[in-house]
């Protein structure tokens, strides 16, 4: 193909050579250049990517997409532009035949809920008909297919094959985390959303490498709403007016408010033995009941949300309804069904903020006890260990303290910064380093009633000590336990 052709919808300054150089592949990482390539320099916070030029045409690049001056052998075409972050996903839109222009696309931006809003809405189309593919923090799925995810938005390249690859396995719609940096960092440009949805904001990612500070985290999240068709948006965030600044799409909103186009009403929290879910009544655009099998209000809003995007989809309301009683995400409050005694769940809470969130939201189903398990990762900012400890001896009548990803520092060090905040609460606690010994206490204690939360793994299915990550699923882990103690679960 000629060079020209991927650089259609890109400003460009031909420094030398010619946009007729035909080239065999698009290129960003040095390592896979191969003859006839063209390469794009995308810096980093650690290499400047203008420095392999040399590499690169010694391996046989055609031509180097540049935003400097370089020098480079006569017979090599340089082209620079002013982002080529931006051009790299323009350019691979165009290298992989502009695929998400075939599918209905649906981005999901926020601080929390993405992940379970995304299979919400799987589960929904799929139930319904609709081929779907999902692109988020815990995988990519195209069909049968299972891809382990790396970022929850996948650099811009690697985006547009899966769209590729979604379109050519006969997939209608794709839906889709957008994470701030995601965007800031144009990895979802080059195309135009059908939908874009946007669940709640609240502080996070700000530090040296991500966001500057609060108001350009916002501004990263709202540039969503300038790149999609139709903006579905919660109602009741007070963001709501900072996400819409400069958006160019026709807005729709959901949530607990009367202005609301979707709206939540009569909610009940549900709470039977080794069960606890929410019911509510739809009213606005749409006016049915739903009962979803994951607890508390955040699973409103984020059920609604699924809603908003399938009423876009001609979907019934009797599939929306059956999907939604039987959603579940792995690592996401997930409830591992093992006796009607008591409730034990899986969830990736591993900050404080998602804790607080995670156990408030349990603490109003009235349990017996609630009991929370979890570590905290080594090589990781302390602060986290301190508030963590102190947010479940808080809202925990037990804490279990145990290991998490230890990574180089000390399974015992760690613990010892997590029960500094642990010992700032009221709550009970227990410290048991083996993760699979502290189960198995939190189930052979369980109390009649109570709730166990084992938190900060999630969907991880590893456990990461010196560098080394060794197999280790909770799940498994539970199944394990059970196998030799039924007697556990009566």
């Amino acid at each position: 193909m000629k060079l020209g052709n991927l650089l259609e919808d890109i400003r460009y300054e031909v420094k030398k050579g010619s946009i007729d150089t035909e080239i065999t592949t698009l290129v960003y990482d040095s390592r896979k250049v191969e003859e006839g390539s063209v390469f794009v320099c995308i810096s980093g916070s650690v290499r400047d990517a203008h420095d392999f030029i040399p590499e690169v045409i010694a391996k046989g690049a055609k031509a180097v997409i540049v935003e400097k001056e370089v020098e480079v052998p006569e017979d090599v075409t340089v082209i620079q532009t002013k982002d080529n972050r931006y051009t790299l996903a323009c350019m691979s839109a165009a290298y992989f035949g502009h695929p998400a222009r075939k599918l209905k696309t649906i981005g999901i931006t926020g601080t929390k809920g993405k992940t379970t809003t995304t299979y919400m809405i799987k589960s929904i189309l799929e139930r319904s008909g609709i081929k779907t593919g999902l692109i988020g923090t815990i995988e990519i799925l195209i069909g049968e297919k299972q891809i382990p995810a790396k970022n929850t938005t996948p650099e811009s390249y690697e985006l547009q094959s899966y769209f590729k690859e979604m379109v050519d396995a006969g997939l209608e719609a794709v839906v889709m985390e957008v994470s701030s940096q995601g965007l800031m960092l144009h990895r979802v440009s080059g195309f135009t959303f059908d939908y874009g949805v946007f669940t709640n904001l609240e502080p996070d990612h700000i530090g040296e490498n991500e966001h500057k500070d609060f108001e350009d985290y916002m501004h990263c999240k709202s540039l969503l709403f300038q790149q999609c068709k139709v903006g579905i948006l919660n109602a009741d965030s007070e963001h709501l007016e900072g996400i819409l600044k400069g958006h160019t799409c026709k807005v729709e909103t959901f949530g607990f408010s009367e202005n609301a186009n979707l709206r939540a009403e009569d909610m009940k929290l549900i709470h039977k033995p080794g069960y606890i879910g929410v019911q509510y009544h739809i009213g606005g655009d749409m006016d049915f009941d739903v009962d979803i099998n994951v607890p508390g209000r955040f699973s409103v809003y984020n059920s609604l949300t699924a809603v908003a995007i399938c009423r876009h989809f001609g979907v019934k309301e009797e599939v929306i309804k059956e999907a939604l009683s039987h959603v579940s995400v792995k690592g996401r409050i997930e409830i591992v069904p093992i006796s009607p005694r008591f409730t034990l769940m899986i969830d990736y809470a591993h900050n404080a903020m998602a804790l607080e969130s995670l156990l408030t939201t349990l603490k109003e189903y009235e349990p017996k006890r609630l009991v929370c398990l979890f570590g905290c990762g080594g090589n990781r900012a302390k602060s986290r260990r301190f508030e963590m400890g102190e947010v479940s001896s808080k809202l925990a009548d037990l804490t279990i303290v145990t290991s998490d990803n230890p990574r180089f520092e000390e399974p015992m060090d760690i613990i010892a910064d997590i029960l500094v905040g642990v010992k700032r609460g009221d709550g009970s606690f227990v410290t048991i380093p083996d993760r699979k010994e502290a189960i198995e206490y939190a189930i052979k204690n369980a109390q009649d009633g109570d709730v166990i939360i084992l938190a900060g793994k999630g969907h991880e299915d590893y456990q990461e000590i010196a560098g080394v990550k060794h197999h280790m699923d909770e799940r498994e882990l539970i199944a394990d336990i059970l196998k030799k103690h039924p007697e556990y679960t009566r």
